[in-house]
């Protein structure tokens, strides 16, 4: 019975995790929501360890997948930088 509770917690947080997302990205502005992304990605990452942990890593990459998907800007803006930053020190 506790298992299925802590199962639930997990799920109830990964969904929670998507409407406080949407909402943010609703009513925030594109300089506001910058921010806002930052604390949700280290909001995220308690909750797909917490999928990891209690439902296996299959739900916890449906949960990164999902979030992705929310995120998509701001993912693709941080690997774009990641990719730059790492393709100037390697030429260097």
């Amino acid at each position: 019975m506790f298992g299925q509770r802590k199962t639930a917690i997990a799920l109830i947080a990964l969904c929670l995790w998507v409407v406080v997302a949407w909402i943010a990205m609703v009513s925030l502005s594109s300089r506001q929501s910058w921010p806002a992304a930052y604390v949700l990605i280290a909001a995220g990452l308690p909750i797909v360890i917490g999928l990891g942990a209690t439902m296996g890593w299959p739900w916890a990459m449906l949960g990164v997948m999902t979030m992705a998907a929310v995120l998509r800007w701001p993912l693709r803006y941080l690997w774009r930088w990641v990719a730059r930053v790492l393709w100037k020190s390697g030429a260097e």
